[in-house]
């Protein structure tokens, strides 16, 4: 039970959660959901959103704040709207990813691009979250849970995605040495079979964060149940210097749907997150996550805790 405990109180939901709902947009929307997370260099929070039309067609919006919690600017339009000119933009853009990349100067965003022949990851670059320029699809569909890392591993990029055509849900990873052309790809993590948490499907959360014990990844794993899908979070940690090993993966789900704008909503008994934010001290993150495919939520957490609950908690990969 202690252990059960320490789990539940990694993360603090924010009382004020949803800090974001479709009510709070300035255009009508049906739902805002899993967005990316960025602190720019003047300290505002960036959060770029998924947002559903109510065609169900998704775009991405950005929405800022100076204490990343509430006083919410919001874009009067669709940031990051489907080109018509891009098939693979067709049905929308979903799920954001976004990482400073030192050596580009700029953000990447990594997003699902829809299209009629499935899902793939799409890149764009921006310094400002004003204007971006879109480098196009980078795999083939279907894929989708796709981040970058920061910086190069020897003269190349990796990309941690999901998944192969014909794999079962699983987290594979790619490099590249431009970004553009990508290639060997290998297995990072499975979901597990049985009865686990993540025994349907598994994918990446936010972008891996780095530590001096390794690349803290959280991810998503699901199961699917009587009632349908439940979708909870996990620890894992890759290595540092190599990013296709895990060192250890954590047994349990650390966060799960238990608030009532978690389990109801468009889609109920979900968290999804794509973005976190690490505080001034290096320690204090903030996790933010969709809620129920409908909402924007908040929960903080400390870095070196996770750290410590993966190491008591965790196999090796």
């Amino acid at each position: 039970m202690a252990e059960l405990l320490e789990r539940c109180e990694l993360f603090e939901r924010h009382p004020d959660n949803p800090i974001l709902s479709p009510a709070d947009w300035p255009y009508p929307v049906a739902a805002v959901f899993n967005p990316a997370a960025a602190t720019l260099p003047d300290g505002t929070t960036c959060l770029l959103c998924r947002v559903e039309d109510r065609r169900g067609v998704s775009h991405l919006t950005v929405a800022r704040s100076a204490n990343g919690i509430d006083g919410w600017e919001i874009d009067p339009a669709p940031t990051l709207a489907p080109d018509p000119e891009r098939r693979e933009e067709e049905f929308g853009l979903e799920d954001p990813r976004v990482v400073y990349v030192p050596e580009l100067g700029r953000f990447a965003v990594l997003y699902t691009a829809y299209s009629a022949a499935g899902p793939t990851l799409a890149l764009a670059l921006t310094e400002d979250f004003r204007h971006f320029e879109r480098r196009g699809g980078l795999l083939a569909p279907p894929n989708k849970n796709g981040a970058l890392l920061p910086r190069r591993f020897g003269d190349r990029w990796a990309l941690l995605h999901r998944a192969m055509p014909g794999d079962e849900g699983n987290v594979w990873i790619a490099s590249s040495v431009d970004l553009e052309d990508w290639g060997g790809h290998r297995q990072v993590m499975s979901r597990r079979r049985g009865p686990w948490w993540d025994s349907t499907k598994i994918g990446i959360g936010p972008p891996p964060l780095e530590t001096p014990e390794g690349w803290l990844l959280i991810y998503h794993g699901v199961r699917m149940v009587a009632g349908g899908p439940q979708y909870r979070l996990g620890l894992a940690l890759l290595d540092l210097e190599q990013p296709d090993r895990c060192l250890r993966r954590g047994r349990e789900w650390i966060f799960a749907p238990e608030a009532s704008y978690e389990r109801m909503g468009d889609v109920g008994n979900v968290v999804f997150a794509c973005g976190a934010t690490v505080g001034p001290d290096g320690d204090t993150l903030r996790l933010y996550y969709g809620a129920a495919d409908t909402y924007v939520a908040v929960a903080t957490a400390s870095v070196r805790r996770l750290l410590e609950w993966l190491r008591a908690n965790g196999d090796a990969g």
